[in-house]
């Protein structure tokens, strides 16, 4: 069997990085941006710092703010439609997740318009076009949305939140920048980042994995272990940091997919809006326990990477009580509530784990399992 990575064409890294958005749609003869931006990035000055270096370098573009933090299908045709109506030729994302996941919607439902429903982009579409060329600038360091092939469209109807994975829509080039990071608050910080730790683990133990997505998501665990913390303070060393070690986490699942954490959170997103760094740092530990024995000697290494001493000589037990334990104080350290009890109402408990069970994430979950066990899973968390 042969084993697939995809990524970004092109990708710029560190402090200042976003200049380089001149250059790059110079050299690619761009002649108008379609600027996808959430109304709060805009109104704080963030996006601001994008439409500068373009007003700077004279390149025309247009913004596009109806974005919610759990996109809809409602904001990507509207999107699709104002898309049509500016005239651009490329894209720029600029924002988390839900700015993102908007534009490749967008760009991918332009150069294929018989997926225009929205809904029938779930799971692997059968795209047969590229998308729109998008230049993705992340003001948050969690998604790596920037560098991978899956996006979430929230199905307002039904209450659900739906997973797209196509190779079409991967971002054109990726501008990683601390700076662009700076603003974000302590809580937005702390749950993207646990965010980033999900997807290094549960990469790391997917169906999957192989030694090449091994490598990226080890050392992102690492990188995201010593600098989430500092983030957290606004540390330049520690925002630094965290925008590697989630790029680095992204270039992993993205080619090898997730598990049941977030097969989990998803439907907490759609039914409660419940912000999807909180949910999935709120149910990885449990996660990972109930995982843990389909995972061979794979907890070790997440020990080790989050700096626990002495993993070389613990025995399968120990080894695996320290990478929960280890996730659990990280997630104590920066302020992640410790189980569901404000979000989940009981009564819900059914119709969760029923999506969670459907989630496109499930199928790569480590460990086999059923609509009762994860509904068990969640009444844990209670």
């Amino acid at each position: 069997m042969a084993n697939r990575i995809v990524l970004n064409e092109i990708s710029y890294h560190g402090a200042g990085a976003v200049a380089e958005i001149a250059n790059e749609v110079k050299s690619r003869g761009f002649r108008k941006a379609f600027l996808c931006s959430d109304p709060d990035l805009l109104k704080f000055g963030v996006t601001s710092k994008v439409t500068k270096i373009l007003e700077e370098n004279d390149l025309a573009y247009e913004i596009y703010s109806e974005i919610k933090p759990n996109p809809t299908v409602e904001n990507v045709q509207n999107g699709v439609a104002a898309y049509k109506a500016s005239g651009s030729d490329y894209i720029i994302a600029v924002g988390g997740g839900s700015s993102m996941d908007t534009a490749k919607a967008i760009g991918i439902i332009v150069k294929n318009p018989e997926f225009s429903d929205v809904l029938s982009l779930e799971g692997v579409a059968p795209t047969k076009n590229p998308s729109v060329p998008i230049l993705a600038v992340p003001t948050t360091a969690g998604t790596a949305a920037e560098v991978t092939i899956n996006y979430v469209i929230t199905d307002e109807e039904k209450n659900r939140k739906m997973v797209c994975v196509d190779t079409h829509d991967i971002p054109a080039v990726a501008f990683i920048d601390p700076d662009m990071m700076s603003t974000m608050p302590k809580s937005l910080t702390a749950a993207t980042g646990m965010d980033a730790l999900t997807h290094a683990i549960e990469g790391f133990i997917t169906k999957a994995a192989w030694e090449m997505t091994d490598m990226f998501h080890l050392k992102a665990i690492e990188i995201i272990s010593q600098s989430l913390r500092k983030a957290v303070v606004n540390d330049p060393e520690g925002r630094e940091g965290m925008a590697l070690g989630q790029y680095i986490a992204g270039m992993g699942f993205s080619n090898v997919g997730l598990g049941i954490v977030h097969s989990m959170a998803h439907p907490l997103g759609a039914l409660y809006d419940t912000p999807h760094g909180i949910a999935n740092a709120i149910i990885l530990p449990t996660v990972m326990e109930y995982n843990a024995p389909a995972t061979g000697d794979k907890f070790r290494y997440i020990a080790a990477a989050m700096g626990v001493p002495g993993t070389e000589s613990m025995t399968e037990e120990e080894y695996r009580k320290a990478a929960v334990d280890a996730v659990r104080k990280l997630a104590e350290d920066v302020g992640i509530p410790k189980d569901l009890k404000e979000i989940v109402k009981p009564e819900d408990v059914q119709f969760l784990a029923e999506s969670a069970y459907a989630d496109a994430c499930r199928p790569g979950n480590p460990r086999e399992t059923s609509v009762e066990e994860i509904a068990e899973l969640y009444r844990s968390l209670l």
